[in-house]
């Protein structure tokens, strides 16, 4: 294989990979890479194909390469710098995709954690969106105070589904555990309830894990609660 013939194989087979279609020897010419004549683009085509590296589907369509043809290209032409970038770049960006997933899995089962240790709803804000994940509804509505008052329970429940997002913007947290008991919140809603909240840092990404229940709650056994689970948040990121 003489250098033209080479170069003429490359340039098919790159064009071959791109589109998936027959490859004809005016697409090469329009290609301004060979400035011969159509004519000598076919006879170098057809020797190409006498010799394994090409083939012709229909007799009236162009040449596709053969696995000769990909061997050759391979061990020859094939440069994996020029692809380097742009693998790269894609690797990063579903790396980071792979990763914003999975912070937002850690953090939905610290959630289900806390909301499994306590009998009230646990909550945290979510990586990367302006969401709050919440668990244990059906913890709080267990509790007497809202089972006897059927509009506090349902002023809960649409705080839960309609502003705790709002409503953790509006508190202070940092890595102390911090309290917020009824008069204190904004929301009217849920006046008869008490808030705890912490922060959390995963990979960088700050956020607020928390736990919602009536200002009976037990303060003691949801600040230890609250406390390791976030510490594991914190020990997974």
């Amino acid at each position: 294989m003489n250098e033209r013939q080479s170069k003429l194989l490359k340039a098919i087979i790159d064009q071959f990979i791109e589109t998936a279609l027959p490859v004809g020897s005016h697409h090469i010419i329009e290609g301004g890479m060979f400035h011969v004549s159509c004519a000598t683009v076919r006879n170098e085509m057809r020797l190409l194909g006498e010799e394994g590296y090409l083939e012709q589907p229909h007799v009236s369509a162009g040449r596709v390469p053969t696995a000769k043809g990909y061997r050759m290209y391979v061990q020859q032409h094939m440069e994996p710098s020029k692809a380097e970038k742009q693998v790269r770049q894609r690797f990063a960006t579903l790396k980071e995709q792979y990763f914003h997933r999975k912070d937002q899995e850690r953090v939905f089962d610290a959630v289900a954690l806390l909301a499994h240790m306590t009998p009230n709803v646990g909550f945290a804000t979510v990586p990367h969106k302006h969401r709050v994940y919440f668990l244990g509804l059906a913890n709080v509505l267990r509790q007497p105070e809202f089972q006897s008052n059927p509009q506090l329970a349902s002023g809960v429940v649409e705080v839960l589904e309609d502003h705790l997002a709002d409503v953790m913007e509006s508190l202070q947290a940092d890595e102390k555990i911090r309290y917020y008991i009824g008069e204190e919140h904004v929301l009217p809603q849920i006046q008869s309830c008490s808030v705890i909240v912490t922060e959390y840092t995963v990979r960088d990404q700050k956020g607020v894990i928390g736990v919602l229940g009536p200002m009976r709650m037990d303060y003691e056994f949801n600040t230890v609660a609250l406390d390791m689970v976030a510490k594991f948040l914190r020990a997974e990121g």
